[in-house]
């Protein structure tokens, strides 16, 4: 199942529901520090429940190590100035879904940086900033698990 990379997070209840997400859908989750957050804070717990015990998270110091721990796979940024639509891409069960930090999404040199295969957009309506972070990596794992079959799902 793919990987969900969270660069930076800043709002712990939006890593706790994307806890959540990977719990239910067998997708790991990727934190790159620094967090805004401590992992134990009680909104982080609260809002992931408790699905932490069924969840694999890593945490990672910074982005090369998350680098390091995809060796050879794909990585798919999200950033609403991407021209992709996150429906267009053909997923694969090693892809990794990066989005990065409320509210300012990725900054341009982790858009640039050469892991980077291709950048990744859900469409809105005009004139809106931008999604939740956990309902856009939501929507982007079950696109692709949907595309992979629902593997591992009932």
């Amino acid at each position: 199942m793919v990987r969900i990379l969270f660069f930076e997070p800043r709002i712990p209840q939006n890593t706790g529901n994307a806890i959540r997400l990977a719990a239910v859908t067998g997708a790991e989750l990727h934190l790159v520090e620094p967090l805004g957050f401590d992992l134990s804070e009680p909104k982080l717990r609260r809002a992931g429940l408790d699905y932490h015990d069924l969840a694999h998270v890593v945490v990672h110091p910074d982005l090369a190590a998350a680098w390091a721990a995809f060796p050879g796979a794909r990585v798919l940024a999200f950033t609403t100035r991407a021209t992709t639509v996150y429906t267009d891409v053909v997923y694969r069960p090693d892809d990794v879904l990066l989005f990065g930090p409320e509210p300012t999404g990725l900054p341009d040199e982790v858009l640039a940086d050469p892991r980077i295969a291709d950048q990744v957009r859900i469409p809105m309506v005009p004139g809106r900033r931008s999604l939740n972070l956990t309902s856009s990596a939501s929507i982007a794992v079950y696109e692709a698990w949907r595309q992979l079959g629902f593997d591992g799902g009932l």
